[in-house]
């Protein structure tokens, strides 16, 4: 059993939160999401005679790779939350080490992404990138502040 003050760290709630805004994607994409949005159209400098040639074959492709980039985000949610809730909650350095490289792989490289197509998103992902890089730093503080004979 696990003592009462390591139940619920900061950063191990900050990661969960970073998971649940994960999930949150996911399902905006495979569920809500549009295949084109007013900014890929433009991005793409679709003429409207181009769109109105390839939009339905474009929009049908588009809904199939959202569904699956949906499900990947929606399950990197699940598997942060997870961790969070299990051996990043119990401190263990190399779920801080996952949870780090996870991060980077996943909501780092979207935000990256999106702030170099100048994506009207890019702040909103931002945000979770920092919610979850601030997970590891807290992460950090509590093992540089934790008592000696504290379990890690």
């Amino acid at each position: 059993m696990r003592d009462a003050p390591y139940r619920w760290r900061p950063s191990s709630m900050l990661l969960a939160a970073s998971g649940i805004l994960l999930i949150g994607v996911g399902i905006y994409f495979l569920v809500l999401r549009p295949p084109l949005l007013p900014e890929d159209i433009w991005y793409m400098s679709l003429t409207p005679a181009e769109l109105q040639s390839i939009g339905p074959r474009l929009t049908s492709w588009l809904t199939h790779v959202f569904r699956v980039m949906g499900g990947y985000v929606a399950a990197t949610g699940v598997l942060a939350l997870t961790l969070a809730l299990t051996s990043f909650r119990d401190h263990r350095a190399l779920a801080a080490a996952g949870a780090a490289l996870a991060g980077g792989l996943s909501i780092g490289l979207m935000a990256v992404v999106n702030f170099m197509i100048h994506s009207d998103f890019k702040w909103v992902l931002l945000g979770m990138a920092l919610v979850w890089a601030a997970s590891l730093a807290v992460f950090v503080r509590e093992s540089a502040v934790a008592p000696s004979g504290a379990k890690p």
